[in-house]
């Protein structure tokens, strides 16, 4: 049976997280992570790291974009 973690950031479901063979697959909930979705992490910690990365340079691109105007 697999075992699935939902992964969360600011109160955010960023997706969900499946145990397959050879690692845990990601599923976007959010169209934020979009880049993500079904992508295969050695580890759920590898997956939260890639998450935080992805929302921290879409904070950082969305203060960008507001510095512009």
């Amino acid at each position: 049976m697999p075992t699935a973690h939902i992964i969360e950031i600011e109160g955010l479901a960023a997706g969900v997280i499946v145990a397959t063979a050879g690692g845990f697959r990601f599923f976007a909930a959010e169209t934020a992570f979009r880049s993500l979705d079904r992508e295969v992490f050695r580890s759920i910690a590898h997956a939260n790291r890639a998450v935080c990365e992805t929302h921290g340079k879409q904070r950082t691109s969305s203060s960008s974009k507001k510095g512009l105007s």
